[in-house]
């Protein structure tokens, strides 16, 4: 008896392992992803002079704000093509592709001279740079969700999903990390004049082990044993006749990618153009925001494995649409270090809650047979037509209005989304499920 058990706990831990080291492999290339488009957020007013040069600081910021934008425009067609491929030829290989088409897209905007060299070509060449990331993030965020969510236990979905957005958290806090030490290392002058491209240097050169990463996952069980694999043509059809159940996921992913950008891309920009804080303590507060993110997520998650997806939704969005505007008008009317950092750590409390619950609710709404596609399009929408466009969208509000509290009406407004997608998503999912 002592023997079986002995050989029962290996086993166990063998399983355990086995999980873990999926987990770190799948979540390899998201981190990458995020990494990218954080360096680009961070250093906007930079790559903006280097590439994107105008009469005034405003409209080189919008111009790059905008390209930053351009990448999620992308992304529903990257989710159509690339998701349809990953639910017809396996999570395994589509998930290698999109790798491959983030490290092109990466190298492109890393190494391409300044427009005072090769002139017009420059912000050409980063838009396309741009372009083909946001055609692999259409269908990576949603392929790896998909695949943690398959290899999860039937009660620990929550909580293995947290992990795709926990990868994405490392990479916040490692790109705040080098924006902190290149602040303390450089003198004055030298972020602006050259050295914000050593970020996307550096992640240049992880890829390789990336891809050795990555290139060792196995397929999925709940894939591998599906005995009809759907053509990429018949996977469109059904995704169209999904086309309520999608708007409606649009609409739940709206809050978690409106709160994402605006405490982590934007927090950089917010800091210094609205707030006038210097660049050392605004890369501090969205390191302790990526930190706190990577802890509230898993919790997120594991709350709604326990209580369900439906009530942390709800009780977090109604937080958020009482809550939003007063902090940010409490922040832009008593300004300093430590009352940005409590700001935004009760966003990202707002941010980790929700988006734990969130991500395997849009899972589990979505067919198994379309699951890749469907997920990737709801998620992309909202990122192309909401989240992506975050920075731009609080910029401009601002300029319009003179209110800098205006970023937190645009986030109570995708509150408004998120706890209208809740109500509607839970009853389309139980008549889905009784009939």
């Amino acid at each position: 008896m002592v023997t079986l058990n002995r050989e029962a706990d290996q086993a166990l831990a063998v399983q355990s392992g086995s999980k873990l080291g999926a987990v770190i492999r799948v979540t390899s290339g998201n981190f990458l992803e995020m990494y990218d488009f954080m360096i680009f957020a961070y250093y906007a007013p930079y790559i903006g002079r280097a590439f994107f040069p105008a009469k005034s600081d405003f409209a080189s910021l919008m111009l790059t704000l905008g390209t930053f934008g351009v990448g999620f425009l992308m992304r529903p067609l990257g989710a159509i093509i690339l998701g349809a491929y990953i639910d017809h030829h396996g999570r395994r290989k589509g998930l290698i592709l999109t790798l491959f088409l983030m490290a092109i897209g990466l190298l492109m905007v890393a190494v391409t001279p300044s427009f005072e060299t090769i002139g017009i070509a420059a912000p050409l060449i980063v838009i396309l740079g741009r372009l083909v990331q946001g055609l692999s993030a259409g269908v990576e965020l949603g392929g790896v969700s998909v695949y943690l969510a398959e290899i999860a236990p039937p009660n620990r979905k929550g909580f293995f999903c947290a992990w795709q957005s926990g990868s994405q958290q490392v990479a916040v806090a490692v790109a705040a990390i080098i924006g902190v030490v290149l602040s303390l290392a450089l003198p004055l002058g030298a972020l602006s004049a050259w050295a914000w491209r050593i970020p996307l240097l550096l992640g240049c050169a992880i890829i390789p082990f990336l891809f050795f990463l990555r290139s060792s996952l196995q397929e999925t069980e709940a894939f591998a044993r599906r005995r009809h694999r759907p053509s990429m043509g018949e996977i469109w059809t059904s995704v169209a006749a999904q086309w309520p159940m999608i708007l409606v996921g649009m609409m739940l992913i709206t809050m978690t990618t409106v709160s994402f950008y605006l405490i982590t891309a934007y927090t950089p920009t917010f800091g210094k153009r609205e707030l006038h804080l210097n660049e050392l303590d605004v890369m501090i507060v969205t390191l302790c925001i990526a930190v706190s993110n990577f802890i509230w997520l898993p919790i997120g998650g594991y709350i709604s494995d326990i209580f369900g997806r439906r009530r942390p939704l709800i009780a977090v969005t109604v937080l958020a649409i009482v809550t939003a505007y007063p902090i940010m008008l409490w922040l832009t009317h008593s300004t300093s270090f430590s009352h940005l950092l409590v700001a935004e750590l009760w966003f990202s409390f707002i941010f980790g809650m929700y988006n734990g619950a969130a991500v395997p609710f849009l899972v589990e709404i979505m067919p198994e047979k379309v699951r890749t596609s469907g997920f990737s399009i709801a998620y992309s929408l909202a990122t192309a037509i909401f989240g992506g466009f975050t920075p731009a969208t609080c910029t401009i509000l601002i300029h319009a209005t003179g209110d800098r509290a205006m970023p937190g009406l645009w986030l109570s407004f995708a509150a408004v989304f998120g706890l209208v997608a809740t109500v509607l998503a839970t009853s389309a999912h139980r008549r889905a499920v009784a009939a």
